[in-house]
């Protein structure tokens, strides 16, 4: 079962405002959403978590292996005009969101390309549906609004304005990240430490509210 419709990323255009990004509804096949849906990891906190220290079924891994695959690397790279054969690449799943998620920002930047995949099947909630952004301080100044459907696929170009974020959502939102990062070491490290630092902010941001 082909789960990626590498076609249809191929077909979709770049759009340049504010900054490149793509949109691919119905990107992962209906069979192949059910299938990463079935073996989805159980994941029971909020927050984006590392995708080794997870478990999961054959299903999820069988699209794990397709993101991964030098197939879609190819594709991205194409589609973007940037070279990515020797980017490594970060994967993180979330489950739930919490407060503290939406907030504007920018992605690390050690980060070349962003790729989020959606994983929700029934979705019709105005909150948590993620906007990109004008400016890094008005979440009602957005060029675009992408609802977390399952089998949306959105790419887009780290840039230091690649402003995006969404209102604010408590519950589930299954999503799926993967990141093509700049090679050497200290892009990698100072990637790491910054989730680190993140993870440890929103921590202590919950234990005071």
């Amino acid at each position: 079962m082909t789960y990626v419709d590498l076609a249809a990323i191929e077909a979709t255009p770049l759009a340049p405002d504010p900054f490149d990004y793509m949109v691919v509804p119905d990107c992962i096949s209906a069979a192949g959403l059910e299938a990463a849906n079935r073996d989805y990891p159980d994941i029971d906190k909020p927050g984006n978590k590392d995708l080794e220290s997870l478990q999961y079924g054959p299903g999820f891994q069988d699209l794990i292996d397709e993101l991964n695959s030098p197939a879609l690397r190819q594709v991205i790279s194409t589609k973007f005009d940037v070279d990515l054969e020797d980017a490594w690449t970060t994967i993180t799943v979330r489950k739930f969101c919490e407060p503290s998620d939406g907030n504007i920002h920018t992605d690390h930047w050690s980060k070349v390309i962003t790729v989020l995949v959606y994983f929700n099947t029934d979705w019709d909630n105005t909150a948590g549906q993620l906007r990109l952004l004008r400016s890094p301080d008005d979440i009602e100044d957005y060029a675009a609004e992408v609802a977390p459907r399952g089998g949306t696929l959105l790419a887009f170009r780290r840039t230091d304005i690649s402003w995006h974020g969404h209102k604010r959502f408590v519950g589930e939102r299954r999503m799926l990240q993967l990141n093509f990062v700049k090679t050497g070491r200290t892009a990698r490290y100072t990637q790491q430490f910054a989730r680190f630092s993140t993870r440890i902010m929103k921590r202590v941001v919950s234990l005071v509210q």
